[in-house]
């Protein structure tokens, strides 16, 4: 599997769940994989063993990417290692789930700085390494973009602005050959998927009932059409909100 030979890539968020499935299949489809982590940093170590067992090239890098420094430094590091970059995944993310009775300052700026702030900032910088070839950059939002779910206003409001900075880039990277696509997940069975006990809950089974294919959705199923989109197959693909989530729709 060759698809992204010779490509760089920065997977946000990438020490666990979509992301480090995202770092894993992106690394099998060729590309050096630069896996970013917040705190997790022995996570985010054995994604780069596993890539690396298996002949991939891979790095981790500690940043939080609602903090410019930490956006820089990663960039910084992801050119002293592979020289250039082609991929960039917007991954690293925070729900809080919360009625509005219990919502806080802090909880709004705290998932804004991560999932909206961070994701421009990320974005700000890669410009910088992107070469002549252009540049293809992956914004992980949610089904909730769309539905926005009870208890998840921030949150559902946090995706729905990473889409509009999708569309909006979209017209802005005109003449530059550079692409950008959001990619919504459903319900999807990663280790915040079980702390907050969504597995085996009354909410799983009434999401798994309105979702056609049957199932909560696995990490590699967010994967595998992150790297179909990283890759020139899906080259006349721009500007676009692309739903996985099984059929799951109008909950």
């Amino acid at each position: 599997m060759s698809k992204l030979k010779n490509k760089v890539a920065v997977v946000t968020g990438a020490s666990k769940g979509i992301g480090a499935s995202i770092a894993k299949y992106l690394a099998k489809e060729g590309a050096s994989v630069v896996v970013n982590y917040a705190s997790s940093k022995e996570d985010a170590e054995q994604v780069v063993k596993v890539i690396t067992d298996n002949g991939g090239n891979a790095i981790a890098v500690q940043g939080d990417v609602s903090k410019k420094s930490d956006v820089i430094r990663l960039f910084t590091e992801t050119k002293n290692s592979f020289g250039s970059l082609d991929i960039l995944v917007n991954n690293a993310g925070i729900y809080q789930f919360e009625s509005i009775e219990h919502f806080t300052e802090d909880s709004f700026h705290q998932q804004f700085n991560i999932n909206v702030l961070g994701s421009l900032l990320t974005i700000h910088e890669s410009l910088k390494l992107f070469g002549k070839a252009g540049g293809n950059i992956i914004n992980i939002s949610s089904g909730a973009s769309n539905t926005p779910m009870p208890n998840g206003a921030a949150y559902s409001a946090t995706k729905a602005a990473l889409d509009a900075i999708t569309i909006a880039l979209s017209k802005e990277f005109a003449g530059k050959n550079i692409r950008i696509n959001s990619v919504l997940p459903g319900i999807v069975e990663t280790e915040g998927y079980h702390t907050v006990g969504m597995a085996g809950s009354e909410a799983e089974t009434f999401m798994i009932s309105k979702t056609p294919l049957g199932r909560s959705g696995k990490p590699e199923d967010i994967a595998k059409v992150v790297a179909f989109l990283a890759s020139d197959d899906s080259y006349w693909i721009n500007g676009e909100k692309i739903s996985v989530m099984g059929g799951l729709y109008g909950i």
